[in-house]
């Protein structure tokens, strides 16, 4: 029941983050176009741009100054960190309470800056961060503690709720609760299990209801400001026919291939630029608000210029909206035109990012949009997007991908107008799904978010189609985006498979020594020898004569599991068992995954001259049932078995009687394939290694 609680309390805190954050940013969003286009009513074009670029400027200064001074591990998406952490790489501070603050505010004032960016990445690491300060029963460096959130203190346990948290996340951002179960399940975790998917079901059920009472507030005399219809994503593709013809089909795998192409471009320029920006920003917090600013600065022009050498377009006579639009958003901005006309790149400019893509969607709008217009700016949001991730404010790829990729569908709807039936909104979806097929090489998640979004089942057989060609197409080039920003950060993410080179290889083959190795009963010296003289977290646990007939695996230790021992000063002066009332002065907690920061280091130990020769009885925290493979089984073998049970350590133990009853330890590391071919630099490795 417990668990339960925890998945109600992830999907309320998430949901309740989620309007938040959508809230804020229409708002703040929404002032801004609001001034700048009162004051372009009044013919006051320069005071317009200063006042447009000034407060883009501001927001984004304000963005980067959370994130360069407050929590560093907030830039960027998050999404590739919280992959880590459910592949069992524990970083630091990515989930800290400070990251989750400067995740919420600095990603409104990111996106409402204007930058080509998403709050959906965000949101999924805000997720996480929600479901690990309930998982660790709060924080103590900020005094928001509860003793009964404290229950399940451990690995496995902490990633089911961070899991829970993803999947949240994503239902905030998009209003899909069965697409962020999928996303959970195809990107971010790593280890699955029929109770997991309930309870992250259970969990994104709670964030849809929690947006639709807020939705419902505001839409019955809440008072929500500028917060309407568009402030939580979902978009009417309503196409009154969907029409299947050979040509059309041809048009849709067409776009789907060569959406994969531009895909991997995307992947590539971006890992370029993530690098580049790297350095940059390792200069200091001064360098990282200078090219934040800058690349707002940059953006507010291409925003403010472009629409001036766009045309100016009658009205159309048949519009269900008022033309031109008179508030701060809409489907036609006058901008520079007279009475009775509209600017086209205006009113995908001059909008919110939601703004800019429900226009593209919109069925209602056929040629509104003409050809030279939606050219440069899908050429504009594609460039935009790759210089502009890797700043430091919180930043996701969704949005981006999905704005070029709505611009490149109804591009390439006008193009094919003539041999196809298809609705412009409709290849504008299609577009969108596919871009996010070549980029992310995700499927089943985003052809559902999509249908979620649209909320029309008849473009199913058209999504998965175009999604399947894409992704095909960009996995022949290059990896996922996410994939890439994770081996730039250095984070040591198992793969799903294993490398084809792996299968020529044994598990002896790559085990790294010497091998450090305990008594059941050890010396306190010893111990503290060891670990001051390496960085192992974990120590095999050998048995000898008299304690055993013969020398035996007892089990594995854990370095943290040491650290408590030693520091509760569980000893004795006689080598033997010790009293097991001895140890009733530990509280099982303290043998829990401790929080950010709170876990015993080797320099809080006090210990006493005379205490070194003392003994420790280690059976009592030592894993008696360690996961142990035998010296010859495939490397191959052993990589899937690690990765699938989320392991830390792997003993590797003999074929033969007669020797020592360990051979070594198989860690994370030494599956990595920078390790495998450092060892046997012969082995061709893949071509993306």
């Amino acid at each position: 029941m417990l668990k339960w609680g925890f998945a109600l309390l992830i999907g309320l805190g998430t949901g309740l983050v989620g309007f938040f954050n959508s809230f804020a940013v229409e708002n703040i969003a929404g002032f801004k176009l609001f001034m700048t286009t009162s004051l372009m009513s009044k013919h006051r074009y320069l005071d317009a741009f200063l006042a447009y670029a000034g407060a883009n400027m501001c927001l984004a200064a304000a963005a980067a100054a959370l994130c360069a001074f407050i929590a560093p591990a907030a830039a960027g998406s998050g999404i590739p960190e919280v992959k880590a952490y459910l592949n069992g790489v524990d970083a630091q501070h990515i989930l800290a309470p400070s990251t989750l603050f400067v995740k919420i505010f600095g990603s409104i004032l990111g996106v409402s800056a204007g930058f080509v960016v998403g709050k959906e990445g965000p949101m999924v690491h805000t997720g996480a961060c929600i479901a690990s300060l309930l998982g660790q029963g709060g924080s103590r460096k900020y005094h928001l503690t509860c003793t009964w959130l404290r229950y399940f203190k451990n690995d496995r346990d902490r990633r089911d709720m961070i899991t829970c948290g993803a999947a949240a996340g994503v239902a905030a951002a998009f209003r899909a609760p069965v697409g962020g179960v999928l996303f959970a399940l195809e990107e971010a975790a790593t280890w699955w299990r029929s109770a997991l998917l309930w309870r992250t079901f259970f969990t994104t059920a709670v964030v849809a209801i929690v947006l639709r009472v807020a939705i419902q507030f505001c839409a019955t005399g809440g008072k929500c400001g500028l917060f309407g219809e568009g402030g939580l994503i979902m978009y009417d593709v309503s196409s009154a026919n969907i029409t299947y013809s050979a040509s059309g089909i041809f048009a849709v795998l067409l776009m789907g291939a060569i959406a994969g192409i531009l895909g991997s471009i995307y992947n590539y320029l971006v890992d370029k630029v993530v690098r580049t920006y790297s350095i940059i920003n390792g200069k200091g917090a001064f360098s990282k608000i200078s090219l934040v600013v800058t690349i707002a600065l940059l953006t507010s022009c291409c925003y403010y210029f472009l629409p001036w050498i766009a045309y100016c377009i009658p009205c159309p006579s048949n519009s269900t909206v008022i033309c031109p639009s008179v508030d701060e958003s809409g489907e036609y901005k006058n901008f520079q035109c007279p009475p009775g006309y509209y600017n086209d790149l205006a009113s995908l400019f001059l909008n919110t990012n939601d703004d800019a893509i429900r226009n593209l969607f919109s069925p209602r709008i056929i040629k509104e949009f003409h050809i030279t217009s939606l050219f440069i700016y899908f050429a504009t949001i594609y460039c935009l997007g790759i210089i502009t991730y890797g700043i430091a404010i919180p930043s996701g790829l969704f949005i981006p991908v999905i704005l070029a990729g709505a611009a490149y569908g109804r591009l390439f709807g006008r193009l094919f107008e003539t041999i196809t039936k298809l609705d412009r909104g409709l290849f504008a979806l299609l577009g969108a799904a596919s871009f996010l097929g070549g980029t992310m090489r995700m499927t089943v998640s985003i052809c559902v978010i999509l249908l979620e979004l649209t909320n029309d089942l008849l473009l199913l057989p058209l999504v998965m189609l175009v999604l399947l060609v894409s992704k095909t197409v960009a996995d022949s080039f290059n990896k996922g985006v996410y994939d890439q920003i994770l081996k730039i950060k250095g984070l040591p993410y198992l793969e799903a498979h294993a490398e084809p080179y792996m299968r020529n290889l044994v598990t002896r083959d790559v085990v790294s020594g010497p091998l450090i190795t305990f008594s059941g009963i050890e010396k306190v010296g010893n111990i503290l020898h060891a670990l001051h003289t390496t960085g192992h977290n974990g120590f095999p646990v050998i048995d000898e004569p008299p304690f055993s007939d013969a020398p035996e695996l007892c089990g594995l230790v854990l370095r943290s599991h040491l650290l408590v021992l030693l520091k509760e000063k569980i000893f004795s002066r006689d080598r033997g068992f010790a009293n097991p009332v001895i140890f009733q002065r530990i509280s099982t907690l303290d043998f829990g995954k401790a929080g950010s920061g709170k876990e015993i280091k080797l320099e809080d130990l006090d210990i006493q001259e005379e205490e070194i020769d003392m003994y420790v009885d280690l059976h009592p925290i030592t894993n008696a049932s360690p996961y142990t493979v035998v010296e010859t089984m495939s490397l191959a073998k052993a990589a899937i078995l690690f990765r699938q049970h989320g392991l830390r350590h792997m003993c590797v133990v003999p074929k033969s009687q007669g020797r020592p009853p360990v051979v070594g330890i198989l860690t994370r590391h030494d599956f990595m394939p920078e390790h495998v071919l450092g060892l046997y630099p012969d082995i061709k490795p893949h071509k993306w290694q």
